[in-house]
């Protein structure tokens, strides 16, 4: 029997799907080792085991802080885990013990969001920089969600084949039944998430714009916060007089399934992925996918999906124009859909976790 310690500091975040599914099938798969899972003192309550053998404490220091770095590493010596997992790459440089670190993608340190202070944003990728290849050099395991991830990181940091693992995520529908959200139009375009640069939004929404010509009563649903990045495309549509875009909000799970069971197509023009869970999710509600050609997609969603180049608004509405206006093709995608999201388990991808913590533990 091993104590384990998941450093699950994100669980209420994006990426925090990943960490809670992780939990919940290594309840599942695990009734022998004693996990120790590590939350912000507000995320208390977001996540609850159901076996004895899980137990949440309380690891109140922010990402990327100089807490983090001082409190939490003595807080870890403390703990005294045979092994920690930290769900992402932000964790004390100086601890010692062995750990796995999960690697979900570059985009930290490829890429700039233009909400952000420059210069304060500039400063802290030359540190992630620097703590993206400590990290990877000083981590006893690797665990990668995606090839192309993996050989990315590779680029940066050149750690070697045999201490990198690739577990892929999963796509699945959300759980409870669906509820109507109002919307001013049936027929439309759905994209999930944030708005960050990278996601390459106002490109789409001008794709969007050239579909209207054709499709006038085509809408744009873009799901998700109304936080900085999503008000300032807000803000630039609003300026460029683009019709039919709805901004969500804020959206339970229930209208997320309702949003996702009467789309016509999911969009998902993003510039960089490490793996592009919303596309998997879209599938797995029956939706057909239109997706961006670049880094893992292709990988990820195979010939489930119908691709674009998404630095040109003409070839995005080329193509989203080749699915809607095909009742065919629509449904090729949709059966397409149902078999790729069958390679891809939570299950299977905690089982494979689990896998590599005994074998970091034996080593």
């Amino acid at each position: 029997m091993a104590h384990i310690a998941i450093d699950a500091r994100i669980i209420n975040s994006s990426t925090g799907r990943y960490v809670e599914r992780l939990l919940h099938y290594l309840e599942k798969n695990d009734t022998h080792n004693v996990y120790s899972v590590l939350v912000l003192a507000k995320d208390a309550a977001y996540w609850q085991p159901t076996n004895k053998n899980f137990t949440i404490r309380i690891a109140d220091y922010d990402n990327y802080s100089f807490a983090e770095q001082t409190r939490f590493k003595t807080f870890l010596d403390e703990l005294g885990a045979d092994l920690v997992h930290f769900c992402m790459p932000q964790q004390p440089l100086g601890y010692k013990g062995k750990t796995v670190t999960t690697f979900h993608d570059l985009t930290l340190i490829k890429t700039y969001n233009s909400d952000k202070n420059w210069v304060i944003f500039h400063a802290k990728q030359l540190v992630g920089k620097y703590v993206f290849k400590h990290v990877a050099r000083k981590s006893n395991h690797i665990i990668a969600i995606s090839q192309y991830t993996k050989k990315d990181l590779q680029s940066f940091t050149r750690v070697d084949d045999y201490k990198i693992s690739v577990i892929y995520e999963a796509g699945e529908t959300t759980s409870g039944e669906s509820n109507p959200y109002k919307l001013p139009f049936t027929h439309y375009l759905l994209y999930v998430g944030q708005q960050s640069d990278y996601k390459n939004i106002p490109q789409l929404a001008k794709a969007h714009q050239e579909l209207l010509a054709q499709h006038p009563q085509l809408g744009l649903v873009l799901a998700g916060k109304l936080n900085a990045s999503a008000q300032k495309n807000k803000t630039l549509f609003e300026l460029k007089e683009y019709k039919n875009i709805i901004f969500t909000d804020f959206v339970t799970d229930e209208q997320l399934n309702w949003l996702y069971e009467h789309a016509t197509a999911y969009a998902f023009p993003s510039l960089m992925e490490g793996f592009g869970l919303p596309g998997l999710e879209a599938m797995a509600h029956g939706l057909p996918v239109t997706s961006s050609s670049a880094t893992c997609l292709p990988e990820i969603y195979g010939s489930a999906a119908q691709y674009f180049n998404p630095a040109n608004s003409n070839d995005i509405a080329k193509v989203i124009a080749t699915v809607i206006n095909s009742v065919e093709i629509q449904n090729e995608l949709r059966s397409a859909g149902y078999e790729q999201i069958k390679k891809y388990s939570w299950e299977k991808m905690a089982q494979e976790t689990l896998a590599v913590y005994e074998k970091v533990l034996t080593s």
